[in-house]
């Protein structure tokens, strides 16, 4: 059952890297279809039930139908709260999407963007139309037609449409502990940003500034609550979390020192030499050096 499981996780795996896309039914759904990279993938849900979904540092729990926006660069967590959920889940990467470079960045929509609302309340009429449209994408992702992937992004593309015409909901709610939260979120998207495994896709946020803006917040209001939780300060975690990523890029990788650099976000390798040095007390190249 375990290799069956695996089996069926790395299928999955693949065809994502492969189109870039995947589509289910909730009630059809498998252990399979909750493993995936959320670095790189966006999130449409249109589910019905009660739920709580935290996003960022906010909270809204509902009971009915609802779609969902889910933006890999904010984190965002479901819990369920039904003993009955039904709905649908699609999943596609920026590249995807953007396949004839005639979207703009997703990053910008009011539904994906930093500090927007991806949460909306679908009335019944709504839903038998959304419901359509999911199965008809379920459809086409299992059929032999040559341009399935065009037509695919055309009903994502109708869905967004669909719902730039819903307002959303305005009724989030900060977590009842507030740093709490925002420190656990804060941790998850910078979890998010590792491994980094290729030498032209560096890191996004270095810094806490970026992390503060990504997660909608200030960042002395973001650093107070790290600490207050953690003791240490934002940048502390930072700080730590690239220099173990450095250590483990010299040590298994043969990239050289401005890859490296380039890789975890520094303009120029001096920056990360003395970023290195300062943390550790040995530079990139002595530390490399030292293991051969």
């Amino acid at each position: 059952m375990a290799a069956k499981i695996e089996r069926q996780v790395s299928e999955f795996n693949s065809e994502l890297k492969l189109k870039g896309f995947n589509v289910w039914q909730l009630e059809a759904d498998s252990q399979a279809t909750k493993i995936y990279n959320r670095k790189d993938f966006y999130k449409i849900c249109l589910t019905t039930g009660r739920s709580i979904v935290h996003y960022a540092d906010r909270s809204f729990e509902h009971e009915g139908t609802i779609l969902f926006f889910g933006n890999p660069h904010i984190p965002y967590s479901w819990e369920t709260l039904s003993t009955t959920y039904v709905g649908y889940t699609v999943l596609f990467s920026e590249d995807f999407f953007n396949a004839l470079a005639r979207s703009e960045s997703l990053q910008h929509s009011p539904l994906f963007k930093i500090g927007g609302t991806p949460i909306l309340k679908i009335d019944e009429e709504k839903r038998a139309f959304l419901n359509s449209l999911f199965l008809r994408m379920i459809a086409e992702q299992k059929s032999d037609y040559a341009f399935k992937d065009d037509l695919i992004r055309n009903y994502i593309n109708l869905i967004i449409h669909e719902a730039l015409k819903i307002q959303p909901l305005a009724d989030f709610d900060h977590h009842k502990n507030a740093a709490g939260r925002l420190t656990a979120v804060f941790f998850e998207l910078l979890e998010r940003q590792f491994p980094v495994e290729t030498t032209d896709r560096p890191l996004k946020l270095r810094t806490a500034q970026d992390y503060a803006i990504a997660l909608n917040v200030h960042a002395n209001y973001l650093n107070r609550a790290v600490k207050e939780v953690t003791g240490r300060p934002t940048t502390a975690h930072i700080t730590e979390r690239i220099i173990t990523e450095a250590r483990a890029l010299l040590i298994h990788t043969d990239w050289n020192i401005s890859e490296i650099a380039y890789a975890l976000g520094f303009e120029y390798p001096t920056y990360f030499n003395n970023f290195f040095k300062k943390a550790t007390g040995s530079n990139p190249t002595s530390f490399r050096s030292e293991l051969v």
